[in-house]
This record gives structure tokens, sequence and C-alpha cells, in this order.
């Protein structure tokens, strides 16, 4: 990848990051994948590092950075040859955290922010259910108050591809507290709380999913029936769960976006290795136009991609520094006039579609650079061993998930081409 044009910071991260993923190299993560083990090991060494808090405040024990670091990192991460299933083992404990960073309680953010930093608890993001899908505002899974006058709620309902469930000590989960027949807007009664998943308290079970990709990081259906939560467990106010939600939907969207990058970079890295090195009459395949080309294609098409996700990262931290609670005038009045009113001029819609038009084309450009990378081995790029066949395989999710492509194109036709709702 060209670095040219990153920050000091970015190349920083870039830098100490891959340094901590050089001691994991591609056969423990062909391992992994082989066992669907959990990769513990990795997680472990990166909260050594303070890598899990990057994009988090450093009154929390953070590094303070922004989701232009954090998107960094997680292209690293990929890039180095964990793939998805890497970049996915923290994908939750940097994005489901920034929600819970800026709303929730002085207790929460005194007891579950430092555990999270310092690897102790994982966490999951529980939001997606199986009869809702990309619908959001009518999930079904329902937070009410535990009768006889206690604060307790009683969670019923079904989550599903909640990744790392198995391991996470705790859930990120939007539920609905007001009935959808009785709010005005169906954004309106959702709301967010930060759970324990205990295991041993009734009412609580988690089935594992078998899957195509990524299968060293778990994917799970999470069943609730009338599982108690404390009142404390309420991050914000009632019924504003889905506003404090977007406030991390934007960053998974930037970080996702460099997860598939650093796929992309890698397939193609091994691609055009391999294409110098291999000979079949008598010279390198990679002198042929036929692999070149296409190498060379998804080359650019990667280093566009990478524009628009680092720009999409930018105008979401300029937006964050604009919109933070609690900053002093006096910090105000230091930074740089021009740079105050750029970041007021930021538009949370802007930040919406920079974001979403980011991981559309970075997950179009890892598809294409992956699917190559198989093509230009050959028979070899079947083989376990040349991991390319992995990565393929991990490609994937970026395409599908947390948006599908389609509805990112009935985003932009809608928001920006002024076109009909179509859904």
């Amino acid at each position: 990848m060209e670095t040219t044009g990153f920050t000091e910071n970015q190349l920083t991260v870039r830098e100490a990051v891959g340094a901590v993923c050089a001691q994991f190299p591609n056969t423990y993560w062909q391992e992994k994948d082989r066992k669907e083990e959990d990769p513990s090991e990795f997680h472990a060494a990166l909260a050594r590092d303070g890598w899990l808090g990057i994009a988090l405040p450093e009154s929390l024990g953070g590094s303070g950075l922004g989701i232009s670091e954090a998107t960094m990192m997680m292209q690293t991460i990929a890039e180095s040859g964990a793939g998805m299933a890497g970049a996915q083992s923290i994908h939750a404990n940097v994005y489901a955290t920034q929600p819970l960073a800026r709303f929730g309680s002085a207790q929460q953010l005194q007891t579950t922010i430092p555990n999270i930093i310092s690897g102790r608890w994982r966490t999951c993001f529980g939001v997606t259910e199986p009869n809702s899908g990309l619908d959001t505002l009518r999930l079904a899974t329902t937070a009410t108050r535990a009768p006889g006058g206690g604060d307790d709620y009683l969670v019923s309902g079904q989550k599903i591809w909640i990744t790392c469930a198995q391991v996470s000590r705790k859930m990120i989960l939007l539920a609905r507290t007001t009935p959808l027949e009785h709010v005005t807007k169906p954004s309106q009664g959702l709301s967010l709380f930060c759970i324990d998943l205990d295991r041993d308290k009734p009412g609580l079970e988690l089935r594992k999913i078998r899957k195509m990709g990524g299968r060293a990081v778990d994917a799970n259906e999470v069943f609730f029936d009338n599982y108690r939560i404390p009142a404390d467990s309420l991050v914000g106010q009632e019924g504003n769960g889905f506003k404090i939600i977007l406030h991390g939907m934007n960053a998974e969207r930037c970080l996702l976006a460099g997860e598939a990058l650093g796929l992309g970079y890698a397939a193609l890295a091994r691609a055009a290795a391999y294409a110098r090195e291999r000979v079949v009459f008598r010279r390198a395949i990679g002198q042929n136009q036929a692999i070149a080309h296409p190498l060379a294609d998804a080359y650019m098409n990667l280093e566009a991609a990478k524009l628009a996700t680092y720009h999409a990262a930018r105008l979401y931290d300029m937006s964050a520094a604009a919109a933070q609670d609690g900053a002093s005038k006096q910090e105000q009045q230091e930074q740089p006039q021009q740079q105050q009113q750029q970041q007021q001029h930021i538009r949370q819609d802007a930040v919406g579609v920079a974001a979403n038009s980011a991981k559309y084309l970075a997950a179009e450009a890892a598809f294409r650079a992956c699917e190559r990378a198989v093509m230009t081995h050959g028979g070899m790029g079947y083989a376990v061993e040349y991991d390319v066949e992995r990565w393929l395989r991990e490609c994937l999710v970026p395409r599908i998930a947390p948006v599908s492509r389609e509805m990112i194109l009935n985003y932009v036709s809608e928001k920006v081409l002024e076109l009909p709702r179509s859904y």
C-alpha cells in the first residue's frame, strides 16, 4: 500500500500494531481457522500493549486517538495475514464501546471500559435479529420492567450473528422498551443496554453458528427468555437507544472498510509474489499481461477505496470533535480557527454517505483482489498453505455485513440522488 499522505499518528499505529501482528504468522491463523478456535493469545497481545482502547478517551484509560487511527489498526491486522478473523476478534471492542464511552453512566465508564481496554472482558454487539435483518427499527427483542415494582428489566427475544458472544463478558444490547404501536416514530422506544452475559442465570442461551469464513471467531444466535438485567444496565436515557447507536454505526463502517482493505492488500501482495516466482513455459507467469493486468487493476481499486476510507474516517473524527460533550472553551479557543470552522460544518449526513460509500468500495475492491489472488495461484490457490483461499472465504463478510451492498446503494440513491425510496 502507498502510505504517502497519512499522518504521523497513523503511520506510528501501523508500525506498532504490525510489530504485534508479526508475532502471529499465517500458520497460527491457519490453525485457528482449522480448529475453529478463538485467537485469545492475539487478543491478549493487543490488550497488553493498550490497543483495545485506541479510540477511547485518555480519561478512561484509552489512547485518545480517533477512528482514523483505529481504521489503520484494523487494516494492519487484516493485512498482516490475520484477515477478518483477526480483525473481528477485537472489532466490537473498538466500535461498540464508542456509544458507551459517550453516553454511559459514571459507573459504567469506571468499571466496564477499563476492563475492556485491559482485555479482561470481551464484548459483543447485540442488534441484528433473524426476523428484522436490516430493518433495525422493527426489531422484536423487548426489555420490560420486572413486575413487583423493582427497577430490573426482563429481556426476551432473539439476536443472531453475534460475533464473539461465546467469549464475551458484556453485550451492548439494543431492545425495544416501548411497543412499536405506542410510539409516533419507529426510531422511538428503543433502548441501549450494557449487560452481563451470565451463562449461569436463567433465560440466556447461546448457539454457535457454523460458517464459511472467519472460523476462528464464533458467530451466534442468542436467545433471551425473561433474562433479568439490572436497571443500571441502561445506557443513556430510555427510548433513545437508536440515536445512541448511530454514533457507533458510521465508525463501524470505517473500521470494516479498513479491514477489507487489509484483506485485499494481503491477497494482492501474495499473488504478486507468486506471479514473480512461478515459472511456466520458461517464464514467470507475471510476465503475461493476462496475469499482470488484473493484479494492477486490483491494486488501483484498492488505492481508490483507501482514499475513500480514510476520507470518511477523517470526517467522522472531525464531526466527533465538533460535537464532543464537555469540551472546555479554552480547548476550543486553542484550536486553529480554520479547524474550528471545518468541524462546525461537518454534517452528519455527509459522514454517513462517506462511511457507507467507503465500506462499499473497500468491500468490492477486496473481493476483486482476493478472487484474483486465487486465480493467479491456479490450482495452488485452492490449497490451505497459500492462505488465499482463506482470505477469499473471508472477503465476503464486508460485502454482507453490517449492511448489505444493496442497502448502501438504496441509501445513496435516496440521500444523495434524491430518488424515491424503494424500501
